[in-house]
């Protein structure tokens, strides 16, 4: 069995993107969440314009996972077209290509490390770490790996955690982030003015609500699962925190479809460069990668990932408090 850095190396002829194929998927993609969105303000029964209001946000999250491996350079890494293409939708999303990079980058870099693992995902404490907290610190954890902050995380996640609180902190490097808000926030107004109330809702906000809470769930849910491991600095290594701290997501064929098989996250962290349609073809390839730890969007295995507070290093398991 292959581990290390031979276990990396093995994914590499899966790691080529094919431009025709990314392509299409960008643009058949296009034009179903035009199609979506068109349907929301078309003059037919209101059923039907909910039901595509809620299509529109499976695939404003099918966009976002695009975005996510153009971003990696796992889809269309020499063009400049998609380039500009993505910088452009990454403020649409609300995922502004400067955050977007830096924090998920690092995320990539320190997955399941005990200390610095929280730039660009969830925070982690030790029980021990938790009990020796304040007050506002033990508040500040929980709040942030609370279901209703991962339901709201069109609001806590993605509009204040994307775009507001980083162009606070650092202006200068992330001015794209300011506009990625008040592009967000010009959009909506000009909406109310051209098709009203119910044209905002249905067109942005119940399909951003869909996207942004699926999204931060399978993001949460990939690394606070159950079978999760994570480890001090110095018993880390890229390949285990991939392997062992990454689950595969277990979806039906529509699901992967939508989450541009993002449910492969253990691949997906083993190699970024991997792009999304080949990872399944990776996977049959590569026996060390059949028998990964999995989750799935079943309501008992949502429940038992969200229950999971802090990381009990004597029973090396994320626990309840």
């Amino acid at each position: 069995m292959r581990t290390g850095k031979e276990l990396i190396l093995a994914t590499r002829p899966y790691a080529a993107d094919f431009t025709a194929k990314s392509w299409w998927h960008v643009c058949s993609t296009s034009l179903l969440l035009a199609a979506a969105l068109a349907g929301t303000v078309w003059n037919i029964h209101p059923v039907a314009r909910l039901m595509c209001s809620c299509l529109a946000g499976l695939l404003f999250l099918r966009f976002f996972v695009i975005y996510h491996d153009q971003q990696h350079g796992a889809i269309l890494p020499h063009s400049k077209l998609a380039g500009a293409v993505m910088r452009v939708l990454g403020l649409f999303i609300l995922s502004p290509s400067s955050v977007w990079q830096s924090s998920h980058n690092h995320h990539h870099n320190h997955n399941s490390k005990l200390r610095g693992s929280h730039i660009g995902s969830f925070p982690i404490m030790t029980r021990a770490q938790y009990l020796k907290s304040s007050k506002a610190e033990r508040f500040k954890y929980l709040f942030m790996r609370h279901p209703l902050t991962i339901l709201f995380g069109y609001i806590f996640i993605f509009l204040y955690g994307m775009c507001l609180y980083p162009c606070i902190n650092n202006p200068r490097e992330h001015a794209d982030c300011l506009l990625a808000f008040v592009l967000h926030i010009a959009i909506g107004v000009a909406i109310v003015f051209l098709l009203g109330w119910t044209g905002l809702i249905l067109t942005i906000l119940v399909p951003l609500f869909i996207a942004c809470a699926i999204g931060s769930y399978l993001f949460y849910a990939q690394h606070n699962f159950p079978e999760v491991s994570f480890s001090d600095n110095a018993g880390w290594t890229y390949e285990k925190a991939a392997v062992e701290s990454s689950s595969f997501m277990k979806m039906g064929p529509l699901m992967r479809w939508f989450t541009a098989n993002i449910g492969y996250h253990h691949i997906h962290h083993l190699n970024a460069r991997i792009p999304f349609y080949r990872l399944p073809e990776a996977t049959s390839a590569i026996p060390e990668l059949q028998a990964p730890k999995t989750t799935s969007l079943h309501p008992i295995e949502v429940y038992r990932c969200l229950r999971l507070k802090v990381w009990d290093v004597e029973a090396q398991q994320m626990t309840r408090l």
